[in-house]
């Protein structure tokens, strides 16, 4: 299906046919096919030319007259004509049936499925219908329908009996890999050795990598590779893993159990040494289990196309291959969408899909065996019943077809001598077989994904090496403090695998120390294994770990007590009940499938060998056997959370010894996503970086580190980030800038590049940007500016191409640089504060020279209030709570129910983002009436969240709003309350409170308000020397911690 279509369905011309006939058996087609089309036409000729060509091509025992009959009247008008086309020709006839579902019962529930893919509803007359026949019918049904014809039934027997076609599937066979070419023409799997070796030398240096343990392990698993046919998956994979690195392609230090592989680390593949943290090669590549390794490999998302373009150019354009999705309709989707086309409310689709739990392989038989109150529901309506009935028929069935967003194949030969091909929307060659039917064929897939965490790394490096030239992320010690430090602060925004709100509170309470402690926190923080990080803090404070037997303190003293890892259970096997390591894997693997029957041998092979193994009686070990099962249910892989726990601690390490560089190259990476730029832009102002706004003459594309005027540290706003620019243009600006100096003036700059790369649209962006600040003119001036400034530039342009020199080219009249301390002379009064903020909003995704809310910031930077931006984060354990929110109205829009109440739609923004809350009839009315729904007002509420199992975001719904005012400063004598939550609030509060308190010294008392997480309070009475002068500063000072 690579060439040739017709409205977008793949066909094979007459040529081609003839070229391939030989061993094809061809039936003329159904009603749309050739024959039938002219016949219809009443070119009975032209069907009989037709009926001929194809008999000519395929030879008269190949060819079949197909004949129909659905009962459709076109179909019984063609039905005598074919036959006597087949008389004519004496041909012979061949009876058919459309099937497009298996039973006559299915034909209501196909016809939803049609409705949902054409996007009709039920009750519309004018759209696709099918007939009831067109189902699987069988012999005795077809001879019916044929029995004046029983030779057209005969002869499907007859075909059936032509047709022979055997598939050989072998999933562990290598014989559909490339066969990797070596430098030296020496045998794979020589090379392999060789190469390995070479590499273990250069990670550990000779004398250690000759050493006994690791030499005989390297030996072990080079053995095991070679046993099993993998060398070249190993070279094909190494050598495009080196080519990457060699083009600064940044690649990930793994990712997956192929850490846990020695060979993998001293070729390069990985990048973690699994001696160090006691990965294991069997997790990786079973010799008890011949399956074919798995590699998943991340690079840089920018990037990673580059690397699968070498591929195709070293093994193919026809070899290699993206992979075929096939999306079904999951429980609680084909709930919705059967809704919808059956005209059922989205108040009562929500209501039913919201009863389905939105977890992977729940279905609607399981959730209707296990909650009354949703069969009471779809029991209580006949229309309930029959959406239903539809739901469960078409569950499970493909929904729509897409490309894998990181599966390639790679071939020995064209992939369509192995499997069928087919083009994605982008024109990509994409295989029609999916992820688990390739790895049946036994092809070679290999997972190549996108990792920004990696791109973002590589670019903070690409800053450090500016001032640091040979500074190596991959080099730094993992024992860095300062990390550390910021990691148990719960500074985390940017970090990966750390950022979550509920990891945020984990890290706080965890006390990381080492790299470990990331690596088990990155294995743990997951639903199942979380209910045992209280347990892991204990022990970690001190408290003794129990164990069944002193042999599982080996196993697990290092986590705690608790088994976290797989490779765990596959140690505690080996240990206990002599498995070995590859047996082990086997055992984990079956404890994971639950297979009752395939468990209770295990099991019993389980006791037998802790008994000859340790002497361990059958009772002991059968509790010790459950409670391994049960942390095989919730264990992970180790091999890759320690890859992944590397990353999190380098882009940990960025932001504690590099914040600067990390947070620029953080904030390029989300130049397309204005919700994730306000959210940083938030984090760099509390980090204490300024975000300097865009400068033609300072800004590169990217967000880029600069020193500020003060000499702080700052960070310069990209060009390429101004939206409705355009990247190329601004890399034509900055390239101009590069060889013709800075630019000196609005006309200078416009002059000096072609109207048709910078035009007056984006003139007119970059003005209102404030990227044009410099030349000491305000915004509006320039901007009303432009026309003339364009046409000026347009007509110098023309008269340099035509060979005119103008008076003012000559070097004495060149613009002249304008100091960025004087001011230019203005033709029109600047913008008011207000629409040069909006302009700034519009194109750069958030304010950068002031904000409206900053009168405000003191208590929306408390803890007071939720951030907006990181509502995305909280992690809902009561669906109850209500959150408090603070900002400034965006927009509201006022909508009416079914029922004709009212209510209203609020867009509401604070310093990280915006969001949007449903405000329901009794919240919406009050605050209309008072006057509070305004764009521009700055209003607090309270909202309940909940998460939308559409998207997976978070939906909010607001209530007691009111208006928020600015705190005016107290000029009373009477005592002032600070409020501190000790869940939130930390040493470092309270030394910033101490030495405001310090510097502020007078006749005020102070009382320090202590509350907890269940919201009950201590109060206490400061020391009279912590007495205080009231002031607007100080007041302003403390504002986040003063009590409502």
């Amino acid at each position: 299906h690579l060439e040739g279509s017709y409205n977008g369905k793949p066909l094979v011309d007459r040529e081609i046919l003839r070229a391939h006939a030989k061993g094809i058996i061809c039936l003329s087609g159904c009603i749309s096919g050739p024959v039938n089309e002219w016949l219809l036409k009443n070119e009975t000729e032209k069907a009989l030319e037709t009926l001929t060509e194809l008999r000519d091509i395929f030879g008269p025992e190949n060819l079949f007259v197909e004949i129909h009959n659905h009962g459709l009247e076109a179909q019984l008008q063609l039905l005598p004509q074919l036959i006597g086309l087949a008389k004519t020709l004496s041909l012979p006839l061949v009876a058919a049936n459309d099937v497009h579902f298996l039973h006559r019962s299915d034909h209501e529930a196909h016809d939803v499925m049609i409705c949902i893919g054409t996007g009709s509803m039920v009750i519309d007359e004018n759209r696709m219908h099918y007939t009831p026949e067109v189902h699987f019918k069988t012999p005795a049904e077809m001879r019916q329908i044929f029995k004046d014809i029983p030779e057209a039934c005969d002869n499907t027997l007859l075909i059936a009996d032509r047709c022979n076609v055997t598939f050989k599937l072998d999933a562990a066979s290598s014989e559909k890999y490339p066969q990797f070419g070596t430098p030296d023409g020496s045998p794979r799997e020589d090379y392999l050795m060789k190469i390995c070796q070479v590499g273990l030398e250069k990670r550990y240096g000779k004398e250690k990598a000759n050493s006994a343990g690791i030499a005989e392990r390297l030996k072990y698993e080079v053995d095991t590779i070679n046993h099993l046919g993998f060398a070249s998956y190993f070279l094909i994979t190494a050598d495009f893993i080196q080519w990457a690195r060699d083009h600064d392609i940044p690649v990930g230090p793994g990712r997956g159990s192929a850490a846990g592989s020695l060979a993998s680390y001293a070729m390069g593949i990985t990048n973690i040494c699994p001696l160090q943290f006691g990965l294991l090669f069997e997790r990786f590549l079973n010799p008890e289990r011949v399956s074919p390794p798995d590699v998943d490999i991340d690079f840089c998302q920018s990037r990673r196309a580059e690397v699968i373009d070498y591929v195709r150019r070293k093994y193919g354009e026809r070899s290699v291959s993206h992979i075929i999705t096939y999306g079904t309709m999951g429980a609680k989707s084909v709930i919705r969408d059967v809704s919808r086309v059956m005209g059922i409310s989205y108040g009562e689709a929500d209501r039913i899909a919201k009863m389905i739990e939105p977890k992977a392989g729940v279905t609607l038989a399981s959730e209707w065996d296990a909650k009354a109150e949703l069969r009471e529901l779809i029991e209580s309506s006949s229309t309930y019943k029959e959406l239903w009935s539809y739901a469960l028929r078409l569950e499970g069935i493909n929904r729509n077809v897409g490309v894998h967003a990181a599966g390639i194949v790679i071939g020995d030969q064209p992939l369509d001598e192995h499997v069928p091909l087919t083009r994605g929307n982008e024109g990509e060659i994409v295989t029609q077989y999916d992820m688990g039917a390739i790895t049946e064929v036994g092809l070679l897939k290999m997972d190549f994904l996108g990792l920004k965490n990696l791109t973002v790394i590589h670019d903070a490096v690409s800053h450090i090496r500016k001032h640091m030239p040979g500074f190596d992320i991959e080099a730094v010690t993992l024992d860095d403090q300062k990390t550390f430090a910021m990691l148990n602060r719960g500074e985390t925004m940017g970090v990966f695998q750390l950022e979550s709100g509920g990891m945020v509170e984990t890290c706080k309470k965890y006390e990381i120390r080492t790299i470990d402690d990331i690596i088990d926190l990155i294995a743990v923080y997951r639903p199942g294994s979380m209910q045992f990080i209280d347990q892991m803090l204990d022990v970690k404070k001190g408290k003794k770990a129990m164990y069944e037997h002193p042999l599982l303190e080996q196993v697990c003293g290092n986590t705690y007590g608790v088994m976290i890892y797989q490779e765990q259970v596959q140690n505690a096997a080996k240990l206990l009940a002599g498995y070995t390591l590859g047996g082990a894997d086997l055992l984990r693997r079956a404890m994971g499938k639950k297979d009752k029957e395939k468990m209770a041998k295990e099991r019993a092979n389980f006791i037998a060998g802790c008994f000859k193994t340790n002497d361990i009686g059958a009772k002991l070990a059968g509790q010790i056997f459950d409670k391994i099962e049960m942390f095989a249910g919730y264990g992970f892989n180790k091999s890759h959370s320690a890859c992944y726990g590397h990353i999190s601690y380098w882009t940990a390490y960025l932001k504690a010894n590099h914040c600067v560089e990390f947070m620029a190259a953080l904030l390029s990476n989300e130049v397309n996503n204005t919700d994730k730029i306000t959210v940083f832009v938030a984090e760099c102002h509390r980090m204490g970086l300024e975000i300097l706004p865009p400068n033609l003459n300072k800004s590169f594309l990217r967000f880029a580190p600069e020193q500020s005027a003060s000499g702080s540290q700052a960070i310069r706003y990209g060009l390429a980030a101004i939206k409705n620019v355009g990247e190329a243009a601004m890399q034509t600006a900055i390239a101009e800038r590069a060889s013709g100096g800075p630019y000196k003036s609005l006309e200078d700059f416009s002059s000096r590049l072609d109207s048709k790369v910078i035009n007056k649209r984006i003139l007119e962006n970059l003005v209102k940007a404030g990227a044009l600040d410099w030349t000491g003119e305000n915004r509006a001036s320039m901007f009303v500016r432009l026309e003339q400034v364009v046409a000026s530039a347009s007509s110098s342009q023309r008269d340099k191409a035509s060979g005119q020199v103008s008076l003012f080219d000559a070097s004495d009249f060149a613009p002249q640089a304008i100091s960025e301390n004087l001011s230019a002379p203005n033709a029109v009064e600047e913008w008011s504060k207000d629409d040069r903020l909006a302009h700034e909003k519009e194109l750069l995704g958030f304010y950068v020279t002031g904000h409206p809310l900053d009168k405000f910031r003191g208590v929306l930077d408390s803890d007071k209030y939720q951030r907006i931006g990181l509502i995305d984060e909280i992690e809902i354990e009561n669906p109850r709570e209500r959150y408090p929110i603070a900002g400034m109205i965006r927009s509201i829009e006022s909508r009416m129910t079914k029922a004709g109440k009212a209510f209203g739609i609020l867009i509401l923004e604070d310093f990280t983002g915006s969001a949007e809350i449903m405000l329901w009839n009794e919240t919406f009315i009050p605050a209309r009436d008072a006057g509070i729904l305004q764009p521009g007002k700055t209003v607090r509420l309270k909202c309940a969240i909940q998460i939308d199992d559409r998207t997976g975001g978070r939906r909010l719904t607001g209530y007691s709003l009111d208006e928020l005012k600015p705190r005016r400063p107290s000029t009373g004598n009477g005592p002032l309350e600070l409020l501190l939550l000790t869940h939130k609030h930390s040493a470092k509060d309270l030394a910033e409170i101490h030495y405001l308190l310090t510097e502020h010294p007078g006749p005020t008392p102070v009382i320090l308000s202590f509350q907890n997480s269940a919201g009950k309070r201590l109060r206490i009475e400061a020391a009279e020397k912590f007495r205080i002068k009231r002031s607007p500063v100080l007041l302003h000072s403390l504002e986040r911690f003063i009590a409502e």
